[in-house]
């Protein structure tokens, strides 16, 4: 049986704010710091031990991975950091207050854009500074694969490629693997290894710096996933994460 533990990182401040965020590159707030750290002591008491570690580019992800890699004492393990982990893009919704927006658009509409698989937010226009292909830490990426807004189902497909190219023969190698990456991203993940239905995915919430450890066979395959922790600590940190204005973007 092969194991591979992930995290959504801690809360940041966007997270705070109930702003859009997607690829906007955001710090975490003093409580997403703690989260994270919390995340590392979990895993240390649990006696989980890792060997390389995965991050986005962004820098509430890496943050949150550092800190819970420094209450394991990890910290000089190998990490590599990919854009293909990424916060599903929001596009033009991007900073946007989620409140302000279904008032302007209808609750309907904003549903549809935040919880379907195929809708995409309203793109980001060609001379956008928001573009990534405006930012340095997207310059080795095709500019044709770097999004100007993106559905669930297009971050699937991404984070399925990462998984079967890059996660998938480490874990077959023997390797221990932690990846510190965003709510839709591990939303994406999950469906796209236990390809669930869509009403399933609707109900599917990724709380803030609450270790998620998949089972995996020898295929490589989910036998269980289950999250770490005290159960009223988890159960809370899933009430929260369930909160429709709090859900994971």
């Amino acid at each position: 049986m092969y194991r591979v533990v992930m995290i959504r990182h801690g809360q940041s401040e966007w997270n705070q704010k109930n702003l859009f965020t997607g690829w906007t590159d955001v710090n975490l707030t003093e409580n997403g710091i703690e989260e994270a750290k919390d995340a590392g002591r979990i895993l240390r008491e649990s006696d989980y031990g890792f060997d390389i570690a995965f991050a986005s580019v962004l820098q509430r992800s890496i943050k949150t991975l550092h800190y819970a890699l420094d209450e394991l004492g990890l910290l000089w393990i190998p990490e590599e950091k990919s854009w293909k982990l990424n916060e599903r893009h929001y596009g033009a919704l991007q900073g946007l207050s989620k409140p302000e927006t279904t008032e302007k658009y209808g609750e309907e509409q904003v549903h549809l854009w935040r919880r379907s698989l195929s809708v995409r937010p309203p793109m980001l226009e060609q001379d956008d500074k928001r573009l990534p292909k405006f930012d340095p830490r997207y310059a080795d990426v095709p500019t044709e694969r770097l999004p100007a807004g993106e559905s669930l189902q297009d971050t699937i497909e991404r984070v399925g490629e990462f998984w079967d190219e890059k996660i998938v023969p480490l874990v077959q190698d023997g390797h221990h693997i932690l990846i510190a990456a965003h709510g839709n991203t591990i939303r994406a993940l999950i469906k796209f290894m236990e390809d669930l239905e869509e009403h399933e995915l609707l109900d599917l919430n990724i709380p803030t710096g609450v270790p998620l450890v998949y089972e995996l066979d020898d295929d490589v395959k989910p036998i269980r996933r289950f999250y770490l922790g005290h159960p009223t600590h988890v159960e809370e940190k899933k009430r929260q994460a369930a909160d429709p204005n709090h859900d994971p973007d």
